[in-house]
């Protein structure tokens, strides 16, 4: 568990419920004793070490509760890896069908078996949309967005809170962020 992570933040920052600004998330993950912290974008995504001291104790859920108790702001949050988010980079099957980066979304579920939820979305027709499945994401191509899907409509209602989306754009760069030598 120790070394490089990246948190994604369920919700932050996309309604205003949820805000939070990047300062005191950063400040929050440092205060928990995690190192190299920085963030990425204005959405909730944090890259940061885990010293080998801390590395038996779910980072996702210390951030959670800290998150709870001195923001006051209630979120999941997925703790990936280093190696784990190489992973999902690599099995993306549409990388070379999408044409646009910030059309290609990549939900990253927080258990793998939830994606057995979009098992029968696979065997569907949905245009010029298309939908792949890895180990631990979904993989959306929506050529009009996200908001005008069916696709990413009927994904969303499958999941449910089980999952967290970034596009494609944001994904490779928090993949480079974190083989990126620390600050």
């Amino acid at each position: 568990m120790a070394g490089r992570h990246v948190a994604l933040l369920r919700g932050i920052n996309v309604g205003t419920a949820k805000r939070v600004a990047m300062a005191d998330l950063r400040a929050l993950v440092e205060g928990l004793g995690y190192g190299h912290v920085s963030t990425l974008l204005n959405s909730g995504n944090v890259v940061f070490t885990v010293p080998a001291k801390a590395a038996k104790t779910s980072p996702a859920k210390r951030i959670e509760q800290a998150l709870e108790k001195q923001l006051g702001v209630s979120s999941r949050v997925l703790a990936l890896s280093a190696a784990e988010l190489a992973v999902i980079v690599a099995e993306n099957p549409l990388e070379k069908v999408a044409t646009d980066p910030s059309r290609l979304f990549v939900a990253v579920v927080f258990d793998g078996s939830a994606l057995a939820a979009l098992t029968p979305l696979t065997k569907q027709d949905w245009g010029q949309d298309r939908l792949a499945l890895g180990t631990r994401a979904a993989y959306l191509w929506c050529v009009e967005g996200m908001t005008e899907s069916r696709l990413a409509k009927a994904a969303n209602r499958a999941l449910g809170d089980a999952v967290t989306t970034r596009n494609w754009a944001t994904i490779l760069k928090l993949d480079a962020l974190m083989h990126s030598e620390p600050t």
